[in-house]
């Protein structure tokens, strides 16, 4: 399928400033997303007084590699790659489409912005060891939102939950390293359960590729298990309420650049797999399952927003907030529209951009300050203006306040909510909204109604500041500039008919 006629694909070819056929048409960028950030990753280790340029290079590249596949995708509808030559069911397919083409954008976006924040974040003797790191977990999240083959997904997965770890343990002080292995144990937990759940799809149908399991896949108890341990594990992951416990120590005890990649890529990436098969594999489940993933999703939005509203810590609320936040991609599970996944989508994109620069915003006062107490930061924030201002804009998405990129999803779900007949999914979403303004409030209400002399301070380098206020400032581009993120969507219909050959 094309790329969509309308304001999206118009949008998308006025951005063309080059013969694209002439540089594009030919390039495996599917293949390329993912060797370039494992060989960079690889470079950064093997070089390591170079590594911050090699690593900013990095970002930079994968961005103009997304953007390659982007306009690939345009002209040519869906695409599948045979590695080797050799397809499913005998080889390993990639498979790209409108929706990991989204995941993609959002983790080329968001992490060129860490990149930049990390260049002047870390000190020598850490950045050596974050660069390759963050590369590896680059690579992964790349591969893993272009598998299209469960086993691998579990490889992909193995790989981001090791890397992300690693990078969390970057941090000094033993909370930190608690946090880690407490992280390590429930990602290896998860995958157990994930790799059981896909042994019984492999027992039962015989393949491993997503369009096969799609064709052959129906009810028996072997999907019914499979199903339960699939989802177990990815929720694990996902940090859904109530098996989100991990999620606020390992956020708010990482280095914060690790922390704006754990809120804003990590988690969202076994969701996506979840998704995924929940479209494609498992359409049969029926509405039980559905529902009570909704509630789950509504008991998260409000036990995290109750939670975030109670701490004393800028990158705990934060951490609890994402807790809230991933709750809403799940209300869309009942309400299976079209309009109900995209609107999931879109919050899971401007919660992406607004969360890490939240985090980056937190890092900015934690490292002038040396503290992150919110009853004391306005002796801080006086002397950090882009900072404060990007934690509003951010907060103003998070909220779900128009124009923000929250306002347009927390519609969407709403819309498809009053559509469906579940208008409660929709009180959630209000009530959602409303703890969100209360936290977000409280941190501007600290900032701006204490009445504290500014104390001396260093000075924090410019990329730091300006990174969280560029990543804000798209958060809330994203209610303005619609039709390109959903025009993406749309592509190869992954809403409706599957994969396609």
């Amino acid at each position: 399928m094309n790329f969509p006629t309308g304001a999206g694909t118009d949008h998308w070819k006025r951005l063309r400033l080059l013969p694209m056929e002439l540089i594009l048409g030919d390039v495996p960028w599917i293949v390329v997303l993912i060797i370039l950030p494992l060989t960079g990753g690889m470079a950064c280790f093997l070089f390591p007084a170079i590594s911050k340029s090699l690593g900013l290079l990095t970002s930079l590249a994968v961005v103009a590699c997304v953007w390659g596949l982007g306009w690939q995708l345009e002209e040519e509808g869906a695409q599948r790659y045979a590695i080797g030559g050799w397809g499913a069911p005998l080889g390993i397919d990639l498979y790209a489409d409108g929706l990991s083409l989204l995941m993609l954008v959002v983790a080329a976006l968001v992490g060129l912005g860490i990149s930049v924040y990390s260049c002047g974040y870390f000190s020598p003797d850490k950045a050596n060891h974050f660069w390759p790191l963050w590369l590896f977990l680059c690579g992964a999240l790349n591969a893993l939102f272009l598998s299209s083959d469960i086993f691998n997904l579990y490889v992909t997965l193995e790989l981001l939950g090791l890397t992300a770890v690693a990078l969390v343990a970057l941090a000094d002080g033993a909370e930190a390293l608690t946090s880690a292995m407490r992280y390590l144990l429930i990602s290896l937990l998860g995958s157990l359960f994930y790799l059981l759940g896909v042994a019984f799809l492999y027992h039962s149908f015989g393949s491993l590729d997503i369009a096969i399991l799609a064709q052959r896949a129906e009810p028996s108890p072997a999907v019914w298990a499979a199903v339960g341990l699939i989802s177990t594990g990815l929720l694990l992951k996902t940090a859904l309420f109530p098996m989100h416990f991990w999620l606020p120590a390992a956020h708010a005890c990482a280095p914060t650049p690790v922390s704006a990649l754990l809120s804003a890529l990590v988690v969202k990436a076994s969701f996506y797999i979840l998704l995924r098969m929940w479209l494609e594999i498992f359409p049969m489940v029926g509405t039980s399952f559905a529902q009570l993933l909704g509630l789950l999703g509504a008991a998260a939005v409000l036990w995290g927003g109750i939670q975030a509203l109670r701490q004393t810590r800028l990158k705990l609320l934060i951490a609890y907030s994402t807790v809230s936040q991933l709750g809403y991609l799940f209300l869309a599970f009942p309400l299976g529209t079209s309009l109900a996944w995209k609107g999931a989508l879109y919050m899971l994109l401007s919660h992406a951009m607004a969360k890490a620069a939240m985090f980056m915003a937190a890092g900015n006062i934690l490292v002038l300050g040396g503290h992150d107490r919110i009853a004391e930061l306005s002796s801080i924030t006086q002397r950090l203006p882009l900072t404060l201002t990007a934690f509003t804009l951010a907060g103003i998405s998070i909220m779900g306040l128009p124009p923000s990129g929250g306002f347009i999803a927390k519609w969407l779900l709403l819309q498809a909510s009053i559509e469906s007949g579940q208008w409660w999914w929709g009180i959630i979403l209000i009530l959602g909204g409303l703890l969100a303004a209360a936290y977000v409030f409280k941190v501007i209400g600290h900032v701006f109604t204490q009445d504290e002399p500014t104390r001396q301070a260093g000075t924090l380098p410019t990329t730091m500041e300006w990174s969280a206020l560029v990543l804000a400032l798209v958060a809330v581009l994203l209610g303005l500039f619609t039709s390109w993120p959903l025009a993406i969507m749309e592509i190869g219909s992954p809403f409706g008919t599957g994969h396609s050959g």
